[in-house]
């Protein structure tokens, strides 16, 4: 229900029935179930996405991004995780024909996911 593209209008239709109904499914769910490390700065996360109440498997691909001391005295760490999913697999169907013959709205869907973690302190 969060969502925000910095289009008011363009917000507003995609928390609508026609899209991601908000109303309803006001969060999109992704759960881990397994993470293989491929190397130093990569790796994969399988699990389980959820979105508008029907949930598929989904693998993110992630990217060490960093880590650093925060003016805290913690310590941080930067991930970053994308997948590629078919929309109408999760029953996000719309869409409108364009004049030129085209669509408007493309199948697939990148999803992308940056993290940051804290280190607990001892």
């Amino acid at each position: 229900a969060s969502l925000d593209t910095g289009v008011a209008d363009r917000d507003t239709h995609l928390r609508s029935p026609d899209f991601f109904d908000v109303a309803n499914h006001p969060k999109i769910v992704f759960k881990s179930t397994r993470a293989v490390r491929l190397g130093e700065a990569a790796g994969k996360i399988e699990g389980e996405l959820t979105v508008r109440g029907v949930t598929r498997p989904a693998t993110l691909d992630v990217e060490f991004e960093g880590e650093g001391k925060d003016p805290w005295g913690g310590r941080r760490t930067g991930f970053t995780a994308t997948t590629t999913v078919n929309r109408k697999d999760f029953g996000v169907s719309w869409n409108m024909v364009l004049d030129s013959g085209g669509v408007l709205v493309g199948d697939k869907a990148k999803i992308t996911i940056r993290a940051e973690a804290v280190r607990r302190k001892a």
